[in-house]
């Protein structure tokens, strides 16, 4: 009988990011195409089964392993944390649409590869995997498990980021970004991924941007995403290169205006920089994986103190380990 249920899940990248006009409601309709990364985060379940659990959550705690330099911005062995959220929500659908069972509790065990608050979906990327492993954690002790659209389901309502982690691959995001639809691609592309571990909230990085726009007509939403369709389908890095769009990253330079020197020095190393969704992550693209070495080097020797990882996509979404 396994003691632990292990999935995986990728960081993205946001090739394009069109961002409509703010909404009544005070959100915006996006327009935006995904690419997963092969830069992982690991969940394991790890089972007590001298602990059974009926009607509680299952989860006892979280801890984290960190496989990069980053440093705990917030408290995160509580129930708000994704992964916790994704594994409660996971039981909470298999005892509503099956008969319950007494399941042992379990511990979860992130190895975190992907930078926190960075833009690149690590929390999201930690939900997905922890959907994919809860099924087989229920299925193993239930005999049986959630569908493929309940895990999709469950995934809009942890987070608009979350189905495109389950999903990965390429995809053109609508609506929260979380209505999705496959994308065509070849070939792979490689990136260097540059946080320079200054903070960006995602909400205010909105706002600003309506700011920036009554101020500025220029600004109008980027909604077409024909140009960068066209470029993942030619799998050629340089053409790619001249289709990266992102609205959010005005606002993301008049937040931390240290990012204008990074996105230079990217231009300057490879083909293209652009923040990846709201910040403040940067993504640089390359021409090739010795291409994107040599970059990652350089950036690193020009940028002390900041996290450099070197990936490629597209990856493939949650897989059960």
């Amino acid at each position: 009988m396994p003691n632990q249920f292990s999935a995986s899940a990728p960081g993205k990248v946001n090739l394009h990011l069109g961002v409509g006009e703010a909404r009544a409601d005070g959100y915006h309709d996006l327009v935006t195409v995904f690419q997963a990364v092969d830069q992982r985060e690991v969940v394991r379940l790890v089972v007590d089964d001298a602990a059974a659990s009926e009607g509680e959550s299952v989860v006892s705690g979280i801890t984290t392993h960190w496989m990069l330099e980053g440093e705990l911005s917030e408290q995160i062995d509580t129930p708000s944390n994704l992964a916790w959220r994704a594994v409660d929500a996971a039981v909470e659908a298999h005892r509503a649409a099956f008969t319950p069972v007494a399941l042992p509790k379990v511990r979860i065990e992130v190895d975190k590869a992907i930078f926190v608050a960075g833009g690149m979906a690590g929390g999201s990327a930690d939900a997905a995997a922890s959907l994919v492993a809860a099924s087989a954690y229920l299925e193993h002790y239930s005999g049986t498990a959630l569908d493929q659209d309940k895990l999709t389901e469950l995934a809009k309502n942890l987070g608009a980021d979350v189905p495109f982690a389950l999903m990965g691959g390429n995809a053109l995001g609508t609506g929260r970004g979380d209505d999705l639809v496959e994308m065509l691609g070849r070939g792979e592309f490689w990136w260097v991924f540059v946080n320079p571990r200054v903070a960006i909230n995602t909400g205010e990085a909105f706002g600003v941007l309506d700011d920036l726009r009554h101020d500025n007509p220029a600004l109008v939403p980027h909604l077409d995403t024909t140009t960068v369709a066209q470029a993942l389908t030619s799998s050629d890095p340089e053409v790619l290169a001249g289709a990266l769009h992102n609205d959010l990253q005005a606002a993301a330079l008049e937040m931390r205006p240290q990012l204008t020197e990074l996105i230079r020095a990217g231009e300057a190393e490879a083909l293209a920089a652009i923040v990846s969704g709201s910040g403040p992550t940067v993504a640089v693209l390359c021409r090739d994986s010795d291409h994107a070495h040599e970059v990652r080097d350089a950036l690193a020797g020009r940028f002390s103190g900041y996290e450099l990882i070197a990936a490629h996509g597209p990856a493939a979404g949650a897989t059960l380990l």
